[in-house]
């Protein structure tokens, strides 16, 4: 892909962090922007603040729940009667996990997280590909993290949802591999956004989560531009994709319990031996 100009551009989870870094780098790029969340006001502001700084715009947004495939595919329908078919696919939209070990993890939680960050995935990817097939072109781009490379301590159900967003992404990328459609899977470090934003979760991000998400999103366009197929970038990612490719097992965990470990809540881990 050469540029963005004049291409429509749907992102997920736009209300805020990376979603909204996303929607302000497009719009600069000249693209138009079909936006959806599942939070209203903040969906709102995004607009309101890409209408603000890149007068002109074009702008289709609606409120979207992911984890529904009919709300999704009625997004992506109006989203072609309003500017179009889409070119380019940001499946961004995502949620932390419960902050627990597997033995103390809700049911809830890892329905709920699969429910977003998984099926939110498939049902974005699956909606709009038909879109960038009838054009031959375009690009799909699946958000997984660097806890798709590696499993984390008290993030069982994320993990297992990022691994599955990377697995999905690459099976799709070897089949889309002699067509014109490219696929691009992401793995952030630790970005700087709210995702982290709960009390349990505020160690976590004071220690990791340090990347700006237009940083980050500035590597992602970068990425589409140069057709890269993995796109790794944020605190610690290059270490954590060094290590998840390198390092035995053995010693990759070790690595990783002491990295977390000062992180986490040690409340039920007690009465381990």
């Amino acid at each position: 892909m050469k540029n963005f100009k004049d291409k429509v551009v749907v992102i997920t989870g736009a209300a805020s962090g990376m979603g909204r870094a996303y929607a302000l780098m497009f719009a600069r790029e000249g693209s138009h922007l079909a936006l959806c969340d599942y939070a209203a006001d903040g969906l709102a502001e995004t607009v309101r603040l890409t209408k603000v700084q890149t007068p002109g715009v074009r702008i289709h947004s609606a409120v979207v729940d992911v984890s529904n495939k009919s709300t999704v595919e009625a997004f992506a329908d109006d989203v072609k009667n309003a500017l179009g078919p889409a070119c380019v696919v940001i499946n961004n939209a995502g949620v932390s996990g419960e902050g627990a070990p597997v033995w103390a993890m809700s049911d809830h939680s890892y329905e709920r997280v699969m429910g977003i960050n998984f099926w939110g995935v498939v049902y974005g990817t699956r909606a709009f590909l038909p879109q960038l097939m009838s054009q031959k072109q375009g690009a799909i781009v699946n958000v997984s993290s660097v806890f798709g490379l590696v499993g984390t301590p008290n993030n069982s159900d994320y993990c297992a949802s990022k691994f599955a967003v990377r697995g999905f992404t690459e099976s799709l990328a070897v089949e889309l591999s002699s067509s014109d459609i490219q696929v691009h899977l992401v793995h952030p470090g630790g970005i700087n956004t709210n995702i982290a934003s709960e009390a349990k979760h505020e160690k976590f991000a004071k220690k990791f989560l340090t990347t700006p998400p237009e940083d980050m999103v500035d590597q992602v366009r970068k990425g589409i531009l140069k057709n890269e197929p993995r796109i790794v970038y944020g605190n610690n990612a290059a270490r954590i994709w060094w290590g998840s490719r390198f390092l035995p097992f053995k010693k990759m965990r070790h690595v990783l319990w002491q990295q977390m470990k000062p992180a986490l809540d040690p409340a039920p881990y007690k009465d381990l031996k």
